[in-house]
């Protein structure tokens, strides 16, 4: 079997060493010069099951019309974009009664360790180096509210098999010492100690390389510009260097996905949710944090990457493909930044700071879409919003399975194009 992927991120990557690890011969297509470029580069860099909600949680949509207009907010929605949203608006605010949020959870939470189990084996076989660190992951609390609504949280999830411990103020900053300077704020954290952090674009360069040189085939600086079908099946793609043929394609370009599906008439109901992040420069500074830190509060997650630099990430906008990086947007992380770690902030200067802004491709119901099409050669592994560094491994299983007609190693229908 000869497959094309379209789509050089983490999961058009991951997808197509899965299927190489299969004697599938593969050819991913990708319109920027090379791997990562997109949602993949600037994300939290934070592997997470113990935090893959979806965004639509209950409320969202009395928080949407508060946080209008607002450069502060943790999700922002420009009123030019609500006639673009229309049909898409209503089931994500329909997915955020508390009963479909919970499912929903829980459809990630399983992608979400399917992929924990499949990086470990695709780490352990390529030994790709991408500054991985299993350091955990602290839910820092700023009041008791806050930490009984962590608390619940973790209790939610540990069933299905998210170890957590409970810490006090003390613990939490015996943990992470770098907390020190606010610790009269904190009132406690849970700390998921099976988290990783990592940097996602090296991951994706190394990777890429992994596979080139056992015989994938990327073609970069490649635009899809259809797909030629005969109805049943699709034949080629066409491209600016002409047509390429195959026996099954995958549809793998994140926030892209549904303009390329459309003369198909496949309507995907994913839009793109524009993600800032800042990250830092800190080699040799004392005060560079070991511990990645959300909080819930000041909704932000703060991540090491390696151990020289610092990302700060946590927002969300809707602002259809603006690709601008607005500054008021990027002062809000760093202001952020100082009420988690003030001595951090303090020690570094504007030359160290590089921000970064990209589409987050978010469904209608916060979860991936990893299916057949009406097409029997046509599949989707798209939509994974804010948890596709998390989940992108087991989607890449998940397609495998579904293409080369093995029993999937999750529910499929749980993903599946079908549900909507």
């Amino acid at each position: 079997m000869n497959v094309v992927i379209i789509g050089a991120g983490l999961v058009g990557i991951t997808t197509a060493y899965a299927l190489h690890k299969v004697g599938v011969g593969v050819v991913v297509v990708e319109r920027r010069e090379g791997p990562g470029l997109e949602t993949s580069f600037g994300n939290a860099a934070l592997q997470h099951p113990s935090m893959v909600e979806p965004w639509n949680s209950p409320g969202v949509g009395w928080d949407l019309l508060k946080w209008l207009g607002r450069d502060d907010a943790p999700m922002l929605l420009h009123l030019a974009q609500v006639p673009k949203l229309a049909g898409w608006g209503l089931r994500f605010l329909a997915n955020s009664r508390p009963a479909r949020f919970e499912a929903n959870l829980l459809k990630n939470l399983r992608l979400a360790l399917l992929s924990r189990r499949e990086m470990t084996a695709l780490s352990e076989d390529t030994r790709v180096a991408y500054a991985c660190r299993k350091t955990g992951t602290l839910a820092l609390a700023r009041s008791a509210q806050a930490l009984a609504a962590a608390e619940a949280h973790a209790a939610f999830i540990a069933p299905h098999g998210i170890a957590h411990r409970k810490l006090s103020r003390d613990e939490t900053v015996a943990l992470e010492p770098a907390l020190a300077p606010i610790a009269s704020a904190i009132t406690g954290a849970v700390y998921y100690p099976e988290d990783e952090r990592g940097d996602p674009h090296a991951f994706s360069t190394e990777l890429t390389n992994w596979l080139t040189a056992r015989g994938v085939t990327f073609l970069f600086e490649t635009d899809v510009t259809a797909f030629k079908t005969d109805g049943k099946r699709v034949r080629a793609i066409d491209t600016a260097a002409g047509p390429i043929e195959a026996d099954a394609f995958v549809l793998a370009a994140g926030s892209l996905s549904p303009a390329l599906a459309a003369p198909l008439k496949l309507k995907l109901p994913v839009k793109p949710a524009k993600g800032y992040s800042a990250t830092i420069s800190a080699k040799g500074n004392p005060h560079l944090p070991k511990t990645p830190v959300s909080d819930a509060a000041m909704h932000v997650a703060v991540v090491p990457i390696g151990d020289d630099r610092l990302r700060v990430a946590g927002t969300a906008e809707f602002a259809g493909f603006d690709a601008s990086v607005r500054q008021a947007r990027v002062d809000n992380l760093l202001k952020l930044l100082g009420k988690v770690y003030p001595a951090f902030a303090a020690s570094v200067a504007a030359k160290d700071f590089s921000a970064w802004a990209g589409f987050r491709p978010m469904s209608a119901d916060g979860v991936p879409t990893i299916s057949a099409t009406k097409f029997e050669n046509l599949f989707l592994n798209t939509g994974h919003g804010h948890i596709g560094w998390t989940t992108c491994a087991g989607s890449a299983r998940l397609l495998a399975d579904l293409m080369l007609k093995r029993v999937p190693a999750v529910a499929a229908g749980d993903y599946s194009l079908q549900r909507f």
